[in-house]
């Protein structure tokens, strides 16, 4: 059984049991973390698409560490002109491991 969840603008495949890493949320670790923007349902044969949203779906989760992501580098330059501009980048991410799915 898996759910396609909408979290802060994003979807994302959750599979009871497994972690997620997702945009910076909020909130302290061990908090619950609940969302009622459920794309689809899917269990087996049985599937429900919603439009947008599944009506009476919910995905639980547990917010657990800030993580950072890969370094991104920025690089700008024009040509001839010696131009020349390094920048880094590294995002900030929650883990969260999801509890329970309700259809």
């Amino acid at each position: 059984m898996y759910a396609l969840v909408e979290i802060k603008g994003k979807q994302y495949k959750a599979v009871e049991g497994e972690t997620l890493q997702v945009d910076l949320l909020n909130m302290e670790e061990g908090a619950s973390y609940e969302t009622d923007k459920v794309l689809a349902v899917v269990d087996g044969e049985n599937a429900k698409f919603g439009t947008p949203y599944v009506a009476g779906a919910k995905v639980v989760a547990t917010v657990g560490s800030e993580v950072k992501g890969e370094k991104v580098k920025v690089y700008k330059f024009h040509r001839r002109k010696g131009y020349r501009r390094t920048q880094g980048h590294r995002e900030q991410y929650t883990m969260i491991t999801i509890n329970k799915i309700n259809a």
